[in-house]
């Protein structure tokens, strides 16, 4: 194979610059006006994260619509260096002021394979060289601009962006079988629990949350499960962490990696770190749930796991169920936190959580409802698990397809 190349990324783009977003403000979204790419709205791993996506009005905003081959870097703050490569089939979006444009000319480079290289380890590696300390350092335009790429021939090029796309068809064709999945159950506990559809040729009574089912009852979601806080280990004490021990998590993995399930995060914690803090075992099946910057992250336990104070858990009842706490969450966290409070950031207490008001089915409903929708949440973990490994291969073989160390017959052989 011929050997690399070195390019900056300026020499790989049609103007040989890199240029900032509008600074203007986001406001609530809206269809009829561009959506707003803003910094948090990208996800670690480039992908978009649609919780939570405004939308721009400002006059001047189809200036900064992204066009195809178009590229984003984050210049300032700990995402520093998170880059999200413009696909057309995520509508048109206008790129905000700490985000910095680069539109890669494809008579000069593959423009995906830059999506590629900007998750390897050595593009990190760069990143990272601009910490002072433990602060993620910034990066401006010109910087960005200069930065040296090592790159193949072009149709080597090809090649690579060939192989990795079509794990990334896997990836993408397993994420869509997961979200019609999703919005089958989610459609099936509104119908049943929200809207009480099945029951409504049957008695009604009247109740603080206003009319339903005979033999239902109001209570509150202590009573169908226990909400448990987290805590976090002394930073000061490297003995408290480590890469392979207690799973530990917090609200950032989860905007990471958008997961349903969840086994771990980012770092473990030593059985002694563990012992130095407040933080309890959850066991598999419990329902995290971020309660402070932000609320609303929801994800479900795989294993034991335990996470730091922002989050309130709830370990189901036994005779409830995963799905069924699952699903209340996620239908109520917009009033969980118009009810949180604070100052610095908004809070969802252990006692909001505790005294939250919730429509109590018979037993032997909420069963009826766990035997359709277990077999769900088995398929999606299935297919996150599978998404994980995916992923896992096409960032492994990305170095070793551009160094020549993994020939490209390797992998059809």
């Amino acid at each position: 194979m011929e050997g690399l190349k070195k390019y900056t990324l300026a020499e790989l783009t049609i103007d040989g610059k890199g240029i900032y977003g509008i600074g203007a403000s986001a406001i609530d979204f809206d269809y009829q006006k561009y959506t707003y790419l803003r910094i948090t709205d990208i996800k670690d791993d480039g992908s978009l994260d649609y919780r939570g996506l405004k939308s721009v009005g400002d006059k001047d905003a189809n200036k900064y619509l992204l066009k195809k081959n178009d590229i984003v870097f984050a210049r300032t703050g700990n995402s520093t260096g998170r880059s999200y490569f413009y696909e057309t089939s995520d509508g048109e979006l206008v790129y905000a002021g700490f985000l910095i444009k680069f539109s890669l000319d494809p008579n000069k480079v593959n423009p995906r394979i830059l999506k590629y290289y900007t998750h390897s380890k050595k593009y990190y590696d760069w990143i990272k060289s601009f910490d002072t300390g433990g602060t993620r350092g910034n990066i401006n335009a010109q910087t960005y601009a200069n930065m040296l790429i090592e790159l193949p021939s072009r149709k080597v090029q090809d090649k690579v962006v060939d192989i990795l796309s079509s794990l990334d068809d896997k990836i993408a064709l397993n994420k869509r079988i997961n979200d019609n999945l999703e919005q089958q159950a989610q459609a099936l506990y509104k119908s049943w629990f929200v809207d009480f559809k099945p029951f409504k040729d049957g008695g009604f009574i009247d109740s603080e949350l206003g009319e339903i089912p005979e033999g239902w009852r109001v209570g509150k979601l202590s009573d169908i499960g226990k909400i448990v806080g987290g805590s976090t280990p002394s930073k000061k004490h490297h003995e408290y962490y480590t890469t392979n021990g207690i799973a530990w998590l917090t609200p950032k993995d989860l905007s990471i990696t958008g997961a349903k399930f969840t086994s771990r995060g980012e770092i473990d914690i030593t059985e002694i770190g563990y012992k130095s803090c407040s933080t309890k075992m959850l066991p598999r099946g419990s329902v995290l749930f971020s309660s402070r910057a932000p609320i609303g992250y929801i994800s479900i336990a795989l294993n034991d796991i335990c996470t730091n104070q922002g989050f309130k858990s709830i370990v189901p009842n036994k005779e409830i169920g995963t799905a069924f706490v699952y699903y209340y969450l996620k239908n109520n966290t917009s009033r969980i936190e118009s009810q949180a409070s604070g100052s610095t950031f908004k809070e969802a207490s252990g006692s909001l959580i505790n005294s939250l008001p919730i429509v109590i089915p018979p037993v032997k409903l909420i069963s009826k409802f766990n035997e359709i929708a277990n077999p769900i949440f088995s398929q999606q973990e299935k297919n996150e698990e599978e998404i994980k490994k995916l992923s896992q291969l096409r960032d492994s073989v990305l170095p070793k397809l551009m160094s020549g160390e993994l020939k490209i017959n390797d992998l059809h052989s």
